[in-house]
C-alpha cells in the first residue's frame, strides 16, 4: 500500500500543466539531441542547466531526466536509417539495425526498436521504484569512512571500467578531483588554488567546466563535418509494424536485455553503452544457429534497445538514494538538485517525496510521450540531418554562451567554458575520456568532506577506514578494480608487441 501510495504521490506531482509541459520539452529535445552526431545528452544538459535556475526542482528535474532518456530513443533512428549513432549506445544498433534497413525492413525494425525501448524502460522504471527505498534505509547506517569508501569505489569504477586506457581514465579522475577543490576551504575559510582571481573564490562553475570540455570541445571536433544525407527509406506511418514474426523473436532479447541493463545501469562507471554491447554479446551466445548477426539479426536491435534505456532509468537509484552519481550524466543530475536546494541521499526521499516520486512518475509519462512522438517525426528527423553542420553549430555556440552567462552574469564564467572547451578538445585528440573529470570535480568537495569528518571523528586514525566492515570491503573491491586495470592494460601491450 505504501508503494501504491508513493505512486499516487507522484502523479498528482506530474500531472500539472506545468511540470507536463517541461517533461514534453525535455523528452523532445532529448529526441533531437539523440539524431543530432556529435552533440550528445551531456553536452545538451550542460546548455540547458542554466535555465533550471528559475524553475521549480520537480519541472527542472524532469525536463533534465527526460532530455537524458529521451536520447536514448532519438538516437536509434538515425543508427538504422542512416548508419549514423546520435549518442555511443546506439553503435551497437546499427551493426543490424542499418542492414534491415538497406533490405527493405525499415518500419517494422524502428517499431521493434521502440517497443524495446519502451519496455526496457519499463523494467528499469520498476526496479527504481522497489530498490530505491531500500537503498535509502541501508545508507541511513552509513558512517563517514563509509560513504568515502563508496565514492571512492565510484570514482575507481569510472576511471578503470569506461571506455579506452584506465591510467587514462584514473589521471582524468585525480585532475577532477584537483579542480573540485579551487574555492574557499569550507573548514578553514581560506582560498585555495584561486590564484589571486577573486571570480575564483566560490570555485570553478560546473556550468561553465560541463559546457566546456562536452558541447565547445564536440563543436570544435565536429566543426569540419557535414551531416550525411538523409533518405527516408520508404518510412512512413501506416507501414510502421512488424513484419513476420519479428515481435515474437524479438520478444526474449528485449527480455534479457532489460534485465542485462537494469543491473548494469546500477554499477558506476558502466552506463548504457556498456549495457548495450553486454546485451549484443549475450544474444550472440544465446541465439546460436541461422541467425547472422550484422547482416540483419532482429535480436540484435531488440536486446540492447531495451538495455541502454532500462539502464538509462536504473542509473539514478545510486544519485538519488546514497548521492553517489555513477557516471556524467548523473553528476550533472546531482548538481541540479544542489542548484535547487536538495541534497542527494538517505533523506531525500523521506525530505522531498513530491520531488522524488514525481520524478519516477515523470519517467512513465516521458516513455510514453516518446513512444508517440516518434511515430510521426522520423521523416523530420531525418531531413534534420540532411543540414549541413556548418549552420547549426554558430546557433549552438550563442546559446551556450549565453546559457553560462546567465548563471551569475559572468563573463569570467564565459571564459572558463571557452578554455575549457579548448582543454576538452586536446583531451578528444589524445584519447582521454572527458567524463571521469566531471565525476571527480563533482564528488571531489564530497570525498573530502567524508574523509576528513571521519578522521575528525577518530581523532586522526587513519584505521577507521578499515575498522568499519562496509568500508574496507569496499576499499578491498576498489582494490581490485585497479588491479585489474593495470593487468588488464599489461596484457594489452604484450599481445599488441606480439
Amino acid at each position: 500500500m505504501d508503494l501504491l501510495h508513493n505512486i499516487a504521490i507522484g502523479f498528482s506531482s506530474v500531472l500539472t500543466p506545468e511540470n507536463l509541459m517541461y517533461s514534453f520539452i525535455g523528452v523532445f529535445l532529448g529526441n533531437v539531441v539523440g539524431v543530432l552526431p556529435g552533440v550528445g545528452p551531456l553536452a545538451a544538459i550542460s546548455m540547458v542547466l542554466p535555465m533550471t535556475y528559475t524553475m521549480g526542482p520537480e519541472a527542472a528535474l524532469m525536463m533534465l531526466a527526460g532530455l537524458y532518456y529521451g536520447a536514448q530513443y532519438g538516437g536509434a533512428t538515425t543508427a538504422i536509417l542512416l548508419n549514423l549513432p546520435g549518442i555511443a549506445s546506439h553503435a551497437v544498433t546499427c551493426l543490424d539495425g542499418h542492414p534491415l534497413a538497406q533490405q527493405g525492413k525499415a518500419s517494422s525494425t524502428l517499431f521493434i526498436a521502440m517497443i524495446a525501448s519502451f519496455f526496457g524502460a519499463t523494467i528499469g522504471i520498476i526496479l527504481m521504484m522497489m530498490f530505491s527505498p531500500i537503498i535509502s534505509e541501508l545508507a541511513l547506517e552509513f558512517g563517514a569512512a563509509d560513504y568515502f569508501s563508496i565514492i571512492m569505489l565510484g570514482l575507481l569504477a569510472a576511471a578503470t571500467l569506461s571506455q579506452g586506457s584506465a591510467i587514462k581514465g584514473l589521471a582524468m579522475v585525480a585532475l577532477g578531483l584537483m579542480v573540485g577543490i579551487f574555492g574557499i576551504d569550507v573548514n578553514s575559510g581560506l582560498e585555495r588554488f584561486t590564484f589571486g582571481i577573486h571570480e575564483m573564490g566560490e570555485g570553478i562553475s560546473l556550468v561553465a567546466l560541463a559546457v566546456g570540455i562536452f558541447g565547445i570541445a564536440d563543436i570544435l571536433q565536429n566543426i569540419n563535418k557535414n551531416s550525411g544525407e538523409g533518405s527516408l527509406l520508404g518510412v512512413g506511418k501506416r507501414t510502421l509494424r512488424p513484419e513476420g514474426d519479428d515481435l515474437r523473436k524479438s520478444a526474449l532479447p528485449a527480455l534479457r536485455g532489460a534485465g542485462i541493463g537494469s543491473i548494469l545501469g546500477i554499477l558506476p562507471g558502466v552506463g548504457s553503452t556498456v549495457s548495450a554491447f553486454m546485451s549484443y554479446a549475450a544474444e550472440k551466445r544465446v541465439n546460436r544457429g541461422p541467425i547472422k548477426f550484422g547482416e540483419g539479426a532482429i535480436q540484435g536491435v531488440a536486446g540492447p534497445e531495451a538495455a541502454n534505456n532500462a539502464a538509462a532509468q536504473t542509473s539514478f537509484i545510486p544519485t538519488m538514494s546514497l548521492g553517489i552519481p555513477g557516471d556524467a550524466v548523473m553528476a550533472l543530475m546531482l548538481g541540479a538538485l544542489l542548484i535547487q536546494g536538495i541534497q542527494p541521499g538517505p533523506q531525500m526521499i523521506a525530505q522531498h517525496p513530491t520531488v522524488f516520486w514525481g520524478l519516477i512518475a515523470s519517467f512513465w509519462i516521458g516513455n510514453l510521450l516518446l513512444l508517440i512522438l516518434n511515430v510521426p517525426l522520423i521523416g523530420l528527423w531525418v531531413r534534420i540531418l540532411s543540414v549541413p553542420y556548418r549552420l547549426i553549430y554558430p546557433a549552438i555556440l550563442f546559446f551556450i554562451c549565453m546559457g553560462v552567462y546567465s548563471v551569475q552574469n559572468s563573463m569570467f564564467d564565459v571564459g572558463v567554458a571557452m578554455v575549457c572547451g579548448v582543454i576538452g578538445f586536446i583531451f578528444m585528440k589524445f584519447e582521454y575520456e572527458r567524463a571521469p573529470l566531471l565525476l571527480g570535480f563533482v564528488l571531489g568537495p564530497l570525498l573530502e568532506e567524508h574523509f576528513r569528518r571521519a578522521l575528525i571523528l577518530s581523532r586522526g586514525d587513519f584505521l577507521v577506514f578499515a575498522k568499519s566492515p562496509i568500508s574496507a570491503t569496499v576499499l578491498l573491491i576498489a582494490l581490485a578494480l585497479v588491479v585489474y586495470a593495470l593487468v588488464a592494460a599489461q596484457l594489452r601491450r604484450r599481445r599488441a608487441a606480439a
